[in-house]
This record gives C-alpha cells, sequence and structure tokens, in this order.
C-alpha cells in the first residue's frame, strides 16, 4: 500500500466520520388521529378551539364536533402538545377523548362504564382503566344466562 492509498483512506473516512456528526438523524412522526374532549358552547368557541391547531407543525385536517364536544386533529403530531396547546390558546378544561362505542365494551351499563355526560352510543373507556376493567367484563356464568335466550329468535330457548 503506498502513500497515497494511505491518505486516500484516511480522508475518506474523515469525510464520513464528519459527514454523519453534522446532521442530526430525526425520527419521523407517524401519522395520527388525536382526539379531544373540549366544551363549546357557541360559534366563537368552535372557531377558537380549531384556530388553536390549525398552525401547528404536522396538523394536516382539523375537524370539530361542537355537539359531542369533540376536537378531531390528524397530522403527523404528538397527541400530549396538541392538548396542552388546545389548554394553553382557549384556556378550557381539555382531556383526551375518554369514549368509546357502546359496543366495543362487554358490559356497557357496568358502574365506572356507563357515563351519563357521554354522547350518546358512547361509554367511558374501561377496558385500559385497571380499577373499572374488572366490573366491565362478564364473569363465566353472566356469559351462561346472557346467551341463554337469543334476540335472533325469540321462541327457542337453550334451557328446554
Amino acid at each position: 500500500m503506498g502513500f497515497l492509498d494511505s491518505v486516500s483512506e484516511l480522508f475518506d473516512f474523515d469525510c464520513y466520520w464528519h459527514g454523519h456528526s453534522s446532521k442530526k438523524l430525526k425520527k419521523r412522526k407517524q401519522l395520527q388521529t388525536v382526539e379531544i374532549k373540549v366544551k363549546m358552547d357557541c360559534e366563537g368557541c368552535e372557531r377558537r378551539v380549531k384556530k388553536s391547531v390549525e398552525g401547528m407543525k404536522g396538523v394536516t385536517q382539523v375537524e370539530v364536533e361542537p355537539k359531542l364536544s369533540k376536537l378531531t386533529v390528524i397530522g403527523y403530531v404528538d397527541p400530549r402538545k396538541v392538548l396542552e396547546r388546545v389548554r394553553h390558546r382557549t384556556g378550557k378544561k381539555a382531556e383526551l377523548w375518554p369514549y368509546v362505542p357502546y359496543d366495543v365494551v362487554p358490559h356497557p351499563y357496568a358502574p365506572g362504564a356507563y357515563d351519563r355526560k357521554a354522547p350518546p352510543g358512547y361509554v367511558r373507556n374501561v377496558l385500559d382503566d385497571p380499577e373499572y376493567s374488572s366490573l366491565a367484563r362478564a364473569s363465566s356464568l353472566e356469559v351462561k344466562y346472557t346467551t341463554a335466550f337469543s334476540d335472533e329468535n325469540p321462541d327457542a330457548c337453550v334451557v328446554m
């Protein structure tokens, strides 16, 4: 190996090393749908909530449903940052959407799952909450009694 080869290798290594150290490797955020519960009384509140997140970096779509008190943000964003921005810009109490459709929960009327303030067709998401998840799950005895009768054929009975 000659002198020029060894200098060439050093130069290539040096450029390689400095090239990677000067660039920061960023982790790309994933496309997410963030749902937030915010109380909106009038069109002004609705407009203020919508404008609070429209200018955020990474937001692609904003939907407001005032009857459900729901804000939906779609984009390459962090849910915690969206929530904090809504709280800061509007001055309103905001929380991540705590509801799921009632047909997802095995016992939607169990204590902890049923919420009178929930929009129609929704119950509180108790499957993630360890305090209420045992109440919302059906025991084997309950499953046996509830499956004894069929809604499709009310004249038929498993007991007979």
